[in-house]
Parts: structure tokens; C-alpha cells; sequence
């Protein structure tokens, strides 16, 4: 068995508690849920209600929504009267930060609230000193008297938590002691998680969020194995990657991170965060979702040994085959190989533009390496930059073979 997933080659989805939030749990034998936030002001009652109803008739599950302060707290109790009496009863949760005043109100209201380990008990300094054990032993018994209270409050309400690590807000304490890193990242959860077991509170989902999905992978990897070693509970993961952008590059961008954690059989809760509607989300989220509700394969030979560091980036080395491998950086291929017909226009969405009049060709920051040709034969000269890949009968029969490849 791996770390972190019980096979590199078949997917099985990782077995975690089941967390009661509202009507729909988390995790356990349930499907993956899809999640959103509003976007509208939190105060604006009428806005936000509206906004959620998009949400949820997109197939949202879960409404989140943020509440900075006591008074978008407060005020998430009108907004969850009106849409229970529109007949919408979608578990909401509470999005806080910074403020414990606010997220033990919201405990009271919500189904869930956020909290991020990073900013609940600290303000951020960008101090840099060396903790002895000691000090950072008093630290987090600082930690468990601030955390506890809403704990508490969660347990007797019946309140479900996630305890989400964010890359960009570590804090001090961390940040000094494990650096800005997948570990730290881990660790951060992991001090609140202790703090709720100690206090056999176990609504817990966690989640490791990241502007890069690199990054985010590493750490949602490295924070399920440390969840194995220490013995604990396997709590639900929520997965996304932050503020991914919008179009094509955001939901590129959320793809990989979200779906590479998917296919290790990691995550039960999803949002892809666009800077876009929150409805908009919906659909590429249900999409990553979907995929894994009936997921399978042919069997294939399992692996024992894990060839790579999963937690951490390293280069394979390899043997330099003209431009490709070795030290230099990754080539770009574009696949042609399905058009009848590939002309000069062709390539101008590839990033290469023919001028007539100087008869050069001006090449631009996204231009690929090579374009994959398979049978379809070029009838003009292409850019000396640019490789031509054929099939291997047709590349026979080319009298040009410079910048031409089999």
C-alpha cells in the first residue's frame, strides 16, 4: 500500500468518515459533492438569496458563503430563513477569516463554517524568528484556548467544520518552523485537527488549497499520509485550487489540480474556483465529479515501488535527444494529424505569423515546438524554429529532411 492512495495503477477511491452536514454528508459511501460561493455582499439579503438559488438549480450542494465579520454572521440567519421558505434547503456554510467572534455565531446559524488555521489564531507579522520547542509548545496551547471555544459550539450545535489550509496565509509560527511548503501546509491543519480530537470533535473536513496545483497536490498527498501515520481519523477532503481565473486557462488550471487528487482517489468535496459566476462553476466541477462516479478500467500490472517523490518537485533526468530532454525545457507538440489540409493560416493560431510582404515568419511566446503531421504532407516551408513530425512511411518518402522527423 502506498502513502497516500492504495494503488498507482487502479483507482479506488479512499474510504473517510462519513461528516453530517445538514441533510447531505460528506464523505463515507457518498457521492463526490459540488460545492460554490457567492459572490454577492453578504449584507445584501435579497442578492444573496437569489445568487444561491442560481447556484443550487446549477446542481451546487453546498452554498457557501463568507461572513468576515459578526454582522455578515448575523445576518446569515435571514438569508437561510428566506431560502428554507423558498423550499431550498442546501446546507450553507459560513466562510471565515481572521475573526473567531464571527465563525462561533455562524456556528450557530450554518451547517458548516470554514476556518482557516493560518489567520484564526494569528495575525500575520512577517516576522522571522527561531521558536525553541518550548515557545512553540506555548503557541499552540495559545491556539487551543482561542480554538476551543468554537469547537464547543460546533459539538453542541451539531456543526460540521473544515479546516482549510491556505497556501498564500500561513502563519508566522509555521512559516518559520517548516518554511512556505507542502509540509507546512500539512502541519497547519494538523495543529486544529489535534485540538478537535482532544476534544472528540470529528465533523471534520480538511482541505489544502493553492493558487498552484502543483503545490496543492503535494500537500493534500503529504497531509493524507500524515493523517495515516499519526493514527487519525481519514476525514473528507474538500478540494480546489485558488482563485484558478476564468475561461478556458481557470478551468484548465482547476482540472489538473482537482483531477490529478481524483485520480489518486483522493477528495469528496469539490469547488473549482472561477473568477466568474458562481454558477458557472457548476457545470466543470459536476464534470471532474462525474467521471469518478463510475470510473474503471482494464486491470493493469500494479506497481510496488513509487518511482517519483510524490510530495516534491524533481525533474527526471534523461539523455538529450536533439531539442527534446536533458536540461532544456519541455517541448510543445501540436496534433495536426486529423486535418485534410494544413496551410500557412494553420499555424497562425499556433503562434507564428507569415507576412507576405517580408516573406518572414514572426514567432510568438505561445509557439509550439513541433506539430505532429502523421500522413497529411506540408506543401510550404515552415519556420526554421519549427519541427515537422511525421509518420514514420511518409517521413521515407520526404526528399526534405531538415526540421522533418519520423
Amino acid at each position: 500500500m502506498n502513502p497516500y492512495c492504495e494503488s498507482l495503477t487502479s483507482y479506488k477511491r479512499r474510504k473517510t468518515i462519513e461528516v453530517p452536514i445538514g441533510d447531505l454528508p460528506c464523505g463515507g459511501d457518498n457521492p463526490i459533492r459540488i460545492q460554490s460561493m457567492t459572490i454577492a455582499d453578504t449584507m445584501d439579503t435579497a442578492a444573496s438569496v437569489e445568487q444561491a438559488i442560481r447556484m443550487i438549480e446549477a446542481g451546487c450542494e453546498y452554498v457557501r458563503i463568507t461572513a468576515p465579520s459578526v454582522k455578515e454572521a448575523e445576518n446569515l440567519e435571514h438569508i437561510k430563513k428566506e431560502l428554507r421558505r423558498r423550499g431550498y434547503a442546501a446546507p450553507l456554510i459560513a466562510d471565515i477569516h481572521f475573526t473567531p467572534n464571527a465563525a462561533m455565531l455562524a456556528a450557530r446559524i450554518a451547517e458548516k463554517v470554514r476556518i482557516n488555521p493560518g489567520n484564526y489564531a494569528d495575525k500575520k507579522r512577517f516576522e522571522t524568528m527561531e521558536y525553541t520547542d518550548s515557545e512553540y509548545q506555548a503557541e499552540l496551547e495559545r491556539i487551543y484556548q482561542k480554538f476551543s471555544p468554537l469547537v464547543k459550539i460546533c459539538k453542541e450545535y451539531g456543526t460540521a467544520m473544515r479546516i482549510g489550509t491556505n497556501h498564500g496565509s500561513l502563519s508566522d509560527r509555521i512559516m518559520n518552523r517548516y518554511g512556505d511548503t507542502p509540509l507546512g501546509m500539512a502541519e497547519s491543519a494538523l495543529e486544529f485537527v489535534r485540538i478537535c480530537e482532544d476534544l472528540n470533535y470529528y465533523r471534520i473536513v480538511l482541505s489544502m488549497k493553492s493558487s498552484n496545483p502543483q503545490v496543492m497536490v503535494q500537500a493534500y498527498r503529504l497531509l493524507t499520509e500524515r493523517l495515516i501515520e499519526e493514527k487519525r481519523k481519514p476525514y473528507p477532503l474538500h478540494l480546489g485550487v485558488t482563485e484558478a481565473g476564468d475561461g478556458l486557462d481557470g478551468r484548465i488550471k482547476s482540472a489538473l489540480g482537482i483531477g490529478t487528487l481524483l485520480e489518486d482517489g483522493l477528495g469528496d468535496t469539490i469547488r473549482v474556483s472561477l473568477t466568474e459566476e458562481p454558477e458557472a462553476e457548476i457545470p466543470v466541477a459536476q464534470m471532474l465529479a462525474d467521471r469518478y462516479a463510475r470510473r474503471s478500467h482494464k486491470p493493469t500490472k500494479s506497481i510496488t515501488h513509487y518511482p517519483v517523490n510524490p510530495y516534491q518537485y524533481n525533474r527526471r533526468t534523461t539523455k538529450a535527444v536533439l531539442t527534446v530532454g536533458g536540461l532544456q525545457h519541455p517541448c510543445v507538440m501540436i496534433d495536426l494529424s486529423e486535418k485534410e489540409k494544413v496551410t500557412p493560416a494553420t499555424l497562425f493560431a499556433l503562434d507564428y505569423k507569415y507576412s507576405v510582404p517580408s516573406d518572414k515568419w514572426t514567432i510568438g511566446d505561445r509557439a509550439c515546438d513541433y506539430i505532429y503531421l502523421g500522413k497529411t504532407v506540408l506543401d510550404f516551408e515552415i519556420p526554421g524554429t519549427l519541427g515537422a513530425v511525421y509518420d514514420y512511411e511518409t517521413w521515407l518518402s520526404r526528399r526534405e529532411k531538415e526540421h522533418v522527423f519520423p
